[in-house]
């Protein structure tokens, strides 16, 4: 994606659907988020581990501009959450910014790229194996998800996605945890919507940059 655009509550989004000269005028903000305060900015340095966890992370706790985001870790895919608790305890998604949502045909927002691009992972890290596949099929990605983004096998770095409504997708992507806590607000994020740019004008989008943006403040696991 191209850079994050800021989208202040005012702003009128063009509803891509309408005349041009028509404009929506759904809410853009969600109540409970506050207004962020990072940019999309290079990645850390973070050393990548070589071994799993003995003993693994229980929870990767989220603190976000919209609440606290908590997950439950998945003892089946013990490196994705050792590398994954490495990245949080270094600060790596401090500061970072969710750069996708997904509101048609899959229901996921995205997050765990400090630049906000869409396409930044761990500087110097080398893809890892995919562990705990889904088998295929309807529904084989349930609300409260949380799984691994990635751009074929055993590629995996930072980013991963938050499935906030029943979703089928290949069963490509490692899935690392659950959330316990937040699932409501992200499901607000989404009802605010996506959008891209389109020129210098925001047209709603089925996929694209959340218009509610969602902030990673602090990120813990233990």
């Amino acid at each position: 994606m191209k850079k994050v655009v800021s989208i202040l509550a005012a702003l009128v989004l063009v509803a891509t659907l309408a005349p041009s000269s028509v404009a929506a005028t759904k809410p853009t903000s969600v109540p409970e988020c506050k207004k962020p305060t990072s940019k999309g900015h290079a990645a850390a340095k973070v050393a990548q581990p070589t071994s799993k966890a003995n003993p693994l992370p229980k929870t990767l706790t989220f603190i976000t501009n919209c609440g606290d985001i908590v997950i439950a870790l998945n003892s089946k895919a013990p490196q994705t959450i050792t590398n994954l608790s490495a990245l949080a305890n270094a600060k790596y998604f401090n500061k970072s910014l969710c750069h996708r949502l997904t509101t048609q045909g899959i229901y996921v927002l995205q997050c765990g790229d400090p630049t906000a691009s869409g396409s930044g992972s761990p500087t110097g890290w080398k893809g890892y194996a995919d562990e705990n596949l889904p088998k295929a099929g309807a529904k084989n990605y349930p609300a409260g998800t949380v799984a691994m983004a990635n751009s074929g096998p055993s590629t995996n770095g930072s980013q991963f996605f938050l499935v906030y409504a029943d979703t089928q997708l290949g069963p490509d992507y490692t899935i690392w945890g659950k959330i316990t806590k937040g699932l409501d607000l992200v499901k607000k994020v989404a009802e605010v919507g996506a959008y891209t740019m389109n020129g210098d004008q925001a047209v709603y989008a089925g996929d694209g940059y959340p218009i509610q943006t969602v902030e990673i403040i602090k990120a813990t696991a233990k």
